[in-house]
């Protein structure tokens, strides 16, 4: 696959290494932003859990089949925070998201702007913002799956874990699923400490094969905690029907 053009982003001393980045995504669908809030950022988007005015919904998920836990999602305008990233990671994620559909030979192709994008799905009827934050307790877990809300969807997305590994909670992976043509599913779990990200396949990849490339069905979930309380932010960037 070519490489990509990452200008845009070479000044964010967070998204410093990006190349090693979109080797890791080439390569196994996912990679890491290690550090990418710091620790501050992490509990102030963890103490907006009891803010309800900065929320559209919330949601159960014992109640749906999901698993067990909580989570919420932001409405319109959402925390500068999130808002920033969500449009820098954008960008920084568009170039790949192009080049991938085009090695699978999917017509689709992405505007290198998030106002842009977002400009589709609302036109297209999908106005309601998708990034959410998540809370689990002991035994809390949340089923393998992929967050497809509507006709338009951005086949990157990013999860931000705000709870430390080992002090905050024990267990709570994140743990990834891989389903290759006529093979058993592979499963992996991310390393994510406080303030890391995790840059995920929404549904498909591309993998070279022998005979060319083919799409690899990605799904993700959180395995059981075992102690404490686990925050998680996701930033998705199509919004939902």
């Amino acid at each position: 696959m070519d490489t990509l053009d990452l200008s845009i982003m070479r000044d964010n001393p967070r998204l410093a290494d990006t190349p090693r980045l979109m080797r890791e995504l080439d390569a196994q669908g996912w990679g890491l932003l290690p550090g990418l809030i710091s620790a501050e950022d992490c509990a102030d988007l963890k103490n907006l859990w009891a803010a309800d005015p900065a929320f559209r919904s919330h949601i159960h998920m014992a109640r749906h089949g999901f698993g067990k836990g909580e989570y919420k999602y932001f409405t319109y305008p959402l925390p500068p925070l999130i808002s920033n990233l969500r449009h820098e990671l954008y960008e920084m994620l568009a170039p790949l998201a192009n080049r991938w559909n085009a090695y699978m030979d999917i017509a689709t192709r992405y505007p290198l702007r998030l106002d842009e994008f977002l400009a589709r799905c609302h036109d297209a009827g999908q106005g309601r913002p998708t990034p959410l934050l998540l809370r689990y307790h002991d035994g809390d877990y949340n089923c393998l799956h992929q967050d497809l809300y509507g006709e338009h969807v951005f086949p990157l997305q990013v999860v931000v874990l705000l709870s430390e590994p080992d002090e905050d909670f024990t267990g709570g992976e994140l743990v990834l699923t891989e389903q290759r043509p006529r093979m058993q599913s592979r499963t992996e779990v991310v390393p994510l400490h406080r303030g890391d990200g995790a840059v995920i396949a929404v549904h498909h990849r591309p993998v070279r094969g022998t005979r060319g490339p083919y799409r690899v069905t990605m799904r993700h979930g959180v395995s059981p905690i075992r102690s404490g309380e686990r925050f998680a932010a996701g930033i998705i960037f199509h919004d939902a029907a």
